[in-house]
């Protein structure tokens, strides 16, 4: 099977809802912080879907160990 580049960098075009936030922070002279992150609004569900299962474990645990010690 043979190999197939393509030639230049091809912009894929972005989800229709994705959010976009971008941040730079300079500290002195010299220093200088960039960031930019991209999610969409399923990621955020995700996002707080896991946070709760995490934290729903998390209180499972130390009630467990609280339940343990009496």
């Amino acid at each position: 099977m043979p190999l197939v580049q393509e030639e230049g960098s091809v912009a894929l075009p972005s989800h229709p809802e994705e959010i976009k936030s971008t941040f730079e922070m300079r500290v002195g002279k010299n220093i200088t912080l960039q960031a930019s992150a991209r999610i969409t609004p399923a990621g955020v569900i995700s996002t707080g879907v896991a946070l709760a299962a995490m934290m729903f474990a998390a209180g499972y645990l130390v009630s467990s160990l609280r339940g343990s010690r009496r």
